[in-house]
């Protein structure tokens, strides 16, 4: 059976920047802006407060939290500093290792930080079918991953990327399925937790080059195409129609990335009767025409 959720992560192609151990004492705040790669946090001990894009969370010892994109937030002390006051420098007591605020005394927070990249050619637009920030509390399986992942990244063992690659698509998914059901924000996971919306799902990632209607796929979620197309919208945030057709986009840039293949096979496998009619839709969604974006890529990977 397809899987949605795995196949989407293993097309985001997750590959490990770095990750360090942060502690922090006293009153202490970092903040990062805009800009920087999605990553993950796990409180190792003790408690402390992160803010996303405004939203404060208090975070404790086991919790799991992954940025899937790269949004600006702060890290701080229960008892944050006066919002005047300048960040807190991290001092590198070893590699890997960093302080925050007081540098005697035990910490009242112990933190694992891990960063990524995603080597998809259309990440931005796979990352929009996941939620933007997903916090997991009592999962021990997620904090012997990140350990794992932490471990590797530090290693210098044969097929250390291989590893980390895999552990890190382990990850996601680990995470992701963690929260994925009804009171997850619209997305991906919302939609595979609706087992009859999962139904069309499922038959859209198993079948892309199916000439799939809203009938036919209201039909495998055994619900009336009115009704099919509410849910859809209210769980996955976007009509059947849009999902089918970012899903064969996406498809089409890896395969035009990877495999070296014609635009006309290309066009056959995510759904389209022609190649004319496979390069106006991918034209109008990506802004350039297949041909000069496989040419794009061909050059960039030489």
């Amino acid at each position: 059976m397809i899987d949605p959720l795995a196949q989407a992560v293993t097309l985001l192609a997750p590959r490990a920047s770095y990750s360090k151990t942060v502690s922090g004492a006293g009153s202490w705040r970092v903040r990062r802006a805009h800009g920087g790669d999605p990553g993950y946090f796990v409180i190792l001990d003790g408690a402390c407060r992160l803010s996303i894009d405004g939203e404060d969370r208090i975070l404790q010892a086991g919790d799991f939290v992954l940025v899937p994109a790269a949004h600006g937030f702060a890290m701080s002390s229960l008892t944050p500093p006066p919002a005047e006051a300048p960040d807190d420098v991290p001092v590198n007591l070893r590699p890997g290792e960093f302080r925050l605020g007081h540098q005697d005394g035990p910490a009242q927070a112990l933190y694992l930080v891990g960063h990524f990249v995603f080597d998809a050619p259309d990440a931005a637009l796979l990352v929009s079918l996941l939620p933007r920030v997903v916090l997991v509390r009592g999962q021990p399986r997620l904090a012997t991953l990140v350990q794992l992942v932490n471990d590797e990244s530090r290693a210098a063992r044969p097929a250390r990327d291989v590893v980390l690659s895999r552990l890190l698509e382990v990850l996601l998914i680990e995470a992701l399925r963690s929260t994925a059901d009804e009171a997850a924000a619209p997305g991906l996971l919302r939609g595979i937790a609706d087992d009859r919306l999962a139904a069309a799902i499922r038959c859209i990632h198993a079948q892309p080059q199916q000439p799939w209607t809203v009938v036919q796929l209201a039909k495998q979620a055994a619900l009336s195409r009115s009704a099919f197309f509410a849910r859809f919208n209210r769980a996955v945030g976007m009509a059947p129609m849009a999902y089918l057709l970012t899903w064969r986009m996406a498809l089409s840039k890896k395969l035009l990335q990877e495999t070296g293949s014609g635009i006309a096979e290309v066009a056959r496998q995510v759904g389209y009767s022609s190649a004319s009619a496979f390069s106006v839709a991918f034209t109008r969604h990506v802004g350039m025409a297949p041909t000069r974006y496989a040419r794009a890529e061909l050059a960039q990977a030489a």
